[in-house]
């Protein structure tokens, strides 16, 4: 069995088309949020009970987050174990530093740290989007992953360039966006700002080798992740304060 959620809301298209993707190879199992729950990040509810109810059959909508819908679904409403979690096909990229907001990405990322692999898939644009070649490779990625899993701790990335235009796929690692032009400042018809995050296309920084670099070459990009945000580079640096305390 396949577990799949998103953050874009169980009646997203892309959602849709990963599960129609999927399931000739095996069943799949929907848990996701009631809503759109986009930008979320890791987010956990932990301030009131939640709620899943079943839309059709195999399908639950949560009045979650996409965290909440993984853990809900792990944790106590699957009475199986599924092999693989996947989360998608979200509605926009999530791209270099971009992950760290993503509640399409915090799905999966969720799944790891219960002990499955999982796999975020994602189609870059902002409107009209076409899901044929990301649900094209993502059947073609789960079945190769069926018989070959993922190493322990380990999600993977993929998003799929505008316009379902990819000529091929890149392992890649994650890139670094530029934030200079990320707030719009606008005034209300009452003359107040108001003020728009992320309003703007942002740019990034085109190094060889990063997610960034394979859509720009009209690549699929795959970014292995894990969670260890620790930073080794630098541990000789913050010993070499010399702080001693007590």
């Amino acid at each position: 069995m396949i577990l799949a959620s998103n953050d874009d809301g169980i009646q997203s298209a892309g959602l849709a088309r990963l599960v129609g993707a999927l399931e000739p190879m095996d069943r799949v199992v929907v848990v996701a949020p009631d809503r759109e729950r986009s930008a979320v990040s890791h987010a956990l509810t932990l301030g009131r009970p939640l709620r899943a109810d079943e839309v059709k059959d195999g399908w639950y909508a949560v009045d979650g987050t996409p965290t909440d819908c993984v853990n809900l679904a792990l944790n106590g409403l699957l009475e199986e174990k599924p092999w693989l979690v996947v989360s998608g096909i979200n509605q926009g990229a999530n791209l270099g530093d971009d992950i760290t907001y993503s509640g399409t990405v915090s799905a999966a990322m969720e799944a790891v740290l219960l002990g499955l692999p999982a796999v975020a898939f994602s189609q870059v644009g902002r409107a009209d989007f076409h899901y044929d070649q990301i649900a094209d490779f993502a059947r073609a990625l789960v079945a190769k992953l069926r018989d070959r899993p993922l190493p322990p701790d380990t999600l993977l990335n993929v998003n799929a360039p505008e316009d379902a235009c990819a000529t091929g796929y890149a392992i890649t690692r994650q890139g670094k966006r530029r934030y200079e032009s990320a707030i719009i400042e606008k005034v209300d018809p009452r003359g107040r700002k108001y003020y728009w995050i992320g309003g703007d296309e942002l740019d990034f920084v085109d190094d060889p080798g990063t997610d960034f670099a394979a859509i720009k070459r009209g690549l699929i990009s795959v970014t292995p992740l894990h969670l260890d945000l620790t930073n080794y580079e630098s541990r000789a640096a913050i010993e070499e304060l010399g702080l001693q305390w007590p």
